[in-house]
């Protein structure tokens, strides 16, 4: 890569700054060593892309969950083939760029010949991109960001005149993604996050306490809020009806519950005010083009001893691109990633947008909950929830506010 940096840095100079006498040695290597390691950076980037959408072709294809059935042993290229109705010369030319990747491993004991050559995955790489269901799953991920980029004929137009690209746009695989990728967050993790938070949890345990699970998505967030509170009657409320038809599906899939149900509705469809001990968000206000909205309306549905919870991405508390651990810098782009391709231009494509963005920093969702007549925003004590922090709404004095409020949601 080094020697392509130079080349490409030489011919640069050679064409821009020829018979330039002006310019000082020293300029000229200041200049240089700068273009080299942006375009290292470039490059890098480059090869991230062109990796990215090969794991997409491995997925796509059963290559990765073939590599994972044959465990030790590994496959060749032709074996690889043949057991996935693929082409071999495209699987060979596949292994060797997943190898020189990391992604995929020679088996040393195995013939080198390029024809009996064998190939496996790595320790952990099943984990990762071929087990569904699990918290260490990141095809979700890779699948979310494959289908945001595909519309990026829309995404142009929309970046260069205005409005946006909507969900239905985008289509069933970010959908699908989504919902995969938080699944077993909130199946398996959820119903404990909520419990060891004693004042919340004392909410939920209510005899007869109604939830409401605001742009609920596929239904993970309600069913696993159903089965943790079955005393409880939960409600899953989603503008996009293929998540709906999608939600009683898995709702049907997981056995009958007698305690949730779910609509088809904008986040505040006509609700008796007072009536529901807790509303939920679930990753979803950011998405919203009228935040307030919705969250005046979950504030007046809500018991005055209630609770109002928004569960969002964890980012930093401000933009610094010098501040924060790597790992929270990796945080930060990744989410900024998710804005770019799919929640903001999903808001922006209704006139008059909030147009959040992935990237809510808390003082964007405490201006919101304000606006909304909420008193505070309180951050509760969950950590370790995949990249989501929970934050609960400190309620007003609710005396004489028994006023009705609509607004419209969007949940992706």
């Amino acid at each position: 890569m080094q020697n392509h940096v130079l080349l490409v840095s030489c011919l640069l100079f050679r064409s821009t700054h020829a018979d330039n006498g002006g310019m000082t040695s020293e300029f000229h290597a200041s200049t240089r060593e700068a273009v080299e390691a942006y375009s290292d950076r470039v490059t890098q980037a480059v090869l991230g892309f062109a990796e990215t959408a090969s794991i997409v072709l491995g997925d796509g294809l059963g290559w990765y969950a073939e590599l994972a059935a044959a465990g030790e042993a590994g496959r060749t290229a032709s074996d690889l083939a043949l057991a996935t109705d693929t082409q071999s010369r495209y699987a060979q030319e596949w292994l060797e760029q997943q190898t020189m990747a990391g992604l995929v491993e020679v088996v040393a004991s195995a013939p080198s010949g390029a024809g009996a050559r064998r190939f496996r995955l790595p320790a952990g790489a099943a984990e990762v991109l071929v087990h569904r269901g699990t918290t260490t799953a990141l095809l979700p991920m890779v699948r979310m960001l494959r289908a945001g980029v595909a519309g990026m004929p829309e995404l142009l137009e929309a970046y260069k005149h205005g409005g946006g690209v909507t969900w239905d746009q985008v289509g069933d695989e970010a959908r699908q993604a989504q919902a995969e990728g938080n699944r077993p967050w909130f199946l398996e993790q959820l119903p404990q996050a909520l419990a060891s938070v004693e004042s919340l949890h004392s909410v939920l345990s209510r005899p007869g306490a109604r939830i409401t699970d605001v742009a609920c998505g596929f239904g993970w967030s309600t069913l696993a809020l159903a089965r943790a509170y079955p005393q409880s009657q939960v409600t899953g409320i989603d503008i996009d009806e293929p998540s709906i038809v999608a939600e009683r599906g898995n709702a049907d899939a997981r056995g009958p519950s007698a305690n949730v149900e779910f609509y088809v509705a904008d986040g505040a469809d006509p609700v008796t005010a007072h009536s529901q001990d807790a509303v939920f968000i679930f990753e979803a206000l950011h998405d919203m083009p009228f935040p307030v909205q919705v969250l005046s309306a979950a504030r007046t549905m809500v018991k005055p001893d209630g609770a109002v919870v928004v569960m969002d991405e964890a980012v930093a508390a401000t933009f610094d691109p010098e501040a924060g651990s790597p790992d929270e810098k990796l945080l930060e782009r990744l989410m900024y990633a998710y804005s770019l391709f799919l929640c903001l231009p999903d808001s922006m494509a209704t006139p008059g947008s909030a147009a959040t963005g992935t990237v809510m920093r808390p003082a964007v969702l405490e201006r919101y909950a304000i606006q909304a007549g909420f008193a505070a925003v309180e951050q509760l004590p969950i950590g370790d929830f995949s990249v989501f922090r929970f934050y609960r709404l400190t309620l007003p004095d609710r005396e004489g506010d028994t006023t009705p409020r609509l607004a419209a949601a969007r949940r992706p």
